[in-house]
């Protein structure tokens, strides 16, 4: 995107929401719960492209995760926007723009708000999901903190799919499988949630819609509301990511991917970390500012006018995805 030239100092980051659908047409029963509706089948085929992939033939558990893991590899969890006083839209339709023709990645919301729209476009059905992330002291976040696609395909799978979080599941997970889940980013388990900060129960209750605890290699990530969202409730979370001061995405800067071999790159800033399969990470910082754009470019597909910079920069030093803190 090519809108790196402003000058950040003095504006505020805009969060906005137009969950549109095709033009003359009705939306469904459902589709408020879902990542907006309508996108055209060139924009279809545009986005399918970009991650590499053929048209699915039908929407299969098998196809989802294709595109799950080629999403990974091929569009950055990045929150470039927020240091480039970039506009974020909480549209469906929108979103696959920034994705398909700005060739650029995003966060949790964007993220999974695009890949959303798309998988409903060839088919699947996608609901949107609400979470909280375990923080520090596994406290979970503020509501609305993370956006996950709960996804059905006409065969009778049931699978959570994230391709927003960073690094965590490169596979779609089982949704009603409750016992360990083995995938190449670890081994998770979906679970009934333990009582919140305030004793409220989650899961382990036969409560319908009931929340349900994500975990990977034994840590809580997330708690996960089973209660179907549009994607215009997540407005206040992505505001409040993008302007707060304690959110850590106002204070650190972050591209990342997954690599071919299941690794993952991320630059944060001018450090570049080089994460192997295995665990093992390589860190070295980029000198001149040609660079650190040559480093989006190459290694990402970002093209930029001038190098980002973060906007609080009193905030902590950056961190790598897959952090507790990361959706």
């Amino acid at each position: 995107m090519g809108e790196a030239a402003h000058d950040e100092s003095n504006v505020d980051m805009k969060v906005d929401v137009d969950v549109g659908t095709t033009e003359g047409a009705s939306p469904g029963p459902d589709a408020g719960t879902r990542a907006g509706a309508g996108p055209d089948a060139s924009a279809v085929d545009a986005y399918l492209r970009r991650l590499g992939v053929e048209r699915p033939a039908r929407p299969t558990a098998d196809a989802l995760r294709e595109l799950h893991l080629r999403h990974l590899r091929t569009v950055p969890f990045e929150n470039l926007s927020v240091h480039l006083a970039e506009e974020i839209t909480l549209d469906g339709k929108r979103l696959m723009d920034k994705v398909v023709r700005g060739r650029r990645g995003g966060f949790c919301y964007e993220l999974n708000g695009a890949f959303g729209t798309l998988l409903t476009a060839l088919g699947y059905e996608v609901t949107l999901l609400a979470a909280r992330v375990y923080g520090d002291g596994g406290r979970p976040g503020i509501p609305y903190d993370h956006l996950a696609l709960r996804v059905r395909t006409p065969d009778g799978d049931d699978l959570l799919a994230d391709v927003g979080f960073g690094a965590h599941c490169l596979l779609p997970l089982a949704f009603g499988e409750r016992g360990d889940q083995e995938d190449p980013g670890g081994t998770f388990r979906i679970t009934g949630a333990a009582p919140d900060v305030v004793g409220a129960p989650g899961g382990r209750d036969a409560v319908p819609l009931a929340d349900l605890d994500v975990l990977r290699d034994g840590k809580r990530v997330y708690r996960l509301e089973q209660r179907p969202r549009a994607l215009g409730d997540f407005v206040a979370g992505a505001w409040w990511h993008s302007t707060s001061p304690q959110s850590h995405f106002t204070r650190s800067l972050v591209c990342s991917r997954v690599t071919e071999d299941g690794g993952r790159i991320t630059l944060s800033g001018r450090r570049v970390t080089t994460t192997t399969a295995d665990g093992k990470r390589e860190e070295r910082e980029l000198g001149t500012d040609g660079e650190v754009l040559a480093y989006y470019r190459d290694r990402f597909g970002i093209h930029l006018a001038r190098v980002p910079t973060v906007r609080d920069p009193t905030g902590p030093a950056d961190r790598e995805p897959g952090d507790s803190t990361d959706r």
